[in-house]
Parts: C-alpha cells; structure tokens; sequence
C-alpha cells in the first residue's frame, strides 16, 4: 500500500516506513520531520517491554532521518491543553521521555537545534507546526478533548507570545488521524461541542447525526481544527492535512477504536537540523 498523495509522500526503507509532508520537504535544508507507518510498529512506552521495542522503533526510524534517538523529547499526553518550551535536553544518554517537567503535558515548542519533539497517537491527531522565518517547532497532541480545548490555538498563541512568530507565515501539518467517517459520539459529546463552537458549527458541517443511527452522531475535528486555525491568522494553505483516516487504514496503521485494548501507537517527530 502506498498513501503518498497530493499532501505526503509515502517512504519505505529496509527498516521502516513513514510519511513526510511535501511542503515541509521544502525546508529539508532546516528541519527533519517523519510520521510513522506499519503495524509493525509500536512506540508505546508504559511497560518496559512496550518501552524496549519503542525505543528500538524510534531508533530504525531516526538512524533512516540521520537523527540520534538520544535527542528526542516527547510529553507525558494526558489529553490537556498544556504546552512546554524545550529548552534543552535533560537526559543525556537516552530520550527525554516520562520526564516530570513534561507531565500534564501535550505540546512541545522550541527553537533549539537538533532536539527532536516527538508525539503518539492512535486515532488522535498529531499537529507539527514549522515557522520558517523565526525557525521556530512544534509538536502538539490533540485528540477530541484537546481539540475541544482548543490546545492548537493555544500553542499558535504561545508560539507568538514566546518566539515572536507571525501567524501567516506559519505551517500547521495535521497527520493522519481519525475522520469524521468513523469519529461517532453521543449526545454528551456533541452537545459539548455544539456550545463550545456554536457560531463555527453552524457554518460548517462539523456534526452531523448518524444515518440511520438514533442517538449518534459524527464530529469533523480536522475541520474544526482548521477554522480554528484559521482564525488565529494562519492561511488555508499552508494548514495541511493527510486526508488520511487511521480507521480506513487501520491495516498501516494504528487505531484505537480498531485494535481497543490492545492499541498500538504513531508517532511523529520533527527536528531543527544543527550547523
């Protein structure tokens, strides 16, 4: 299977699989950035065994990016609205992960060299920002309650209070995730939504009722994402999406609702590349 298309190319290598987002590709010269594939894979991290085969994942992965493994930082992701500024490394022998600084944790930015911001999910979407001018990063998890707290917005926000960066020129790529196709809820849920977003849901079709379901109904988080996005002053086009659904791929790649208990994870990671 191949899922290259108009917004990522799809790459293969002896070891390992993954997407790349074409227009990032035009600034290969400044950042290194990879989205995972293959069920193969798995960059769970809670046991030790899970630990153990993910660092193993991120070191196929890194070694085809010429990344050191060591140099990654990832967030604890407990599905909030919290953002960090990476300053540096903590650990210098292995990857800053389970790091307490970053529990509560879902969003990382930085603008050091060299530090790999890394992200999970499994049905989730993963958002990787790139400001080409202040050459400023970012990683943001951002599943239906992050997206419902708005934490794209947020970390838009702090990347302009904190780094100096002009929204325009801002490049937001949102990675495969699940889709409006497969992503059903209750009443509970959708009436969150309906008051958190009232003025964008009635504009757009953000929630529509199940056909031929009572009592469900489907929520278009990409698109609420992007109106969103939108509104902080990013342009349409340079807020990109795979159009790439986990649940329709569920046989490359890892979903949650698909595999329940026994999930796997994505990642995505993104670098500043040094001298």
């Amino acid at each position: 299977m191949d899922l290259s298309n108009e917004a990522v190319i799809h790459i293969k290598t002896a070891d390992t699989e993954y997407l790349q987002f074409r227009k990032l590709l035009e600034y290969k010269d400044a950042i290194t950035h990879a989205f995972s594939l293959g069920k193969q894979v798995d960059f769970r991290t809670i046991k030790k065994s899970n630990y153990e085969k993910a660092m193993e994942d991120y070191e196929k992965l890194c070694k085809s990016l010429k990344l050191n493994k060591n140099n990654i930082v990832k967030p604890n992701q407990m599905h909030k609205d919290k953002i960090q500024n990476v300053e540096r490394k903590i650990n210098k022998e292995k990857p800053d992960i389970y790091i307490d600084i970053y529990s509560n944790t879902d969003g990382l930015i930085t603008q050091e060299k060299d530090l790999i911001l890394a992200t999970t999910s499994a049905d989730c979407i993963l958002m990787i920002f790139f400001d080409p001018i202040t050459k400023t990063i970012a990683n943001i998890h951002s599943g239906w309650k992050g997206t419902y707290q708005q934490i794209g917005v947020k970390a838009v926000q702090k990347m302009i209070e904190d780094y100096g960066v002009n929204p325009q020129n801002l490049i937001c790529c949102m990675c495969p995730s699940i889709r409006k196709c497969h992503f059903e809820v209750q009443k509970d849920v959708k009436d969150m939504f309906e008051e958190e977003f009232k003025e964008i849901v009635d504009s757009y079709a953000i929630i529509e009722e199940k056909q031929g379901v009572q009592g469900k109904w489907n929520i278009d988080t990409i698109l609420l994402n992007r109106v969103l996005l939108q509104r902080q002053g990013l342009k349409l086009e340079n807020i990109i999406d795979t159009k790439i659904c986990t649940v329709c791929n569920s046989d490359i790649l890892h979903s949650y609702r698909v595999e329940k208990e026994g999930f796997g994870l994505e990642t995505a990671i993104i670098a500043k590349k040094g001298d």
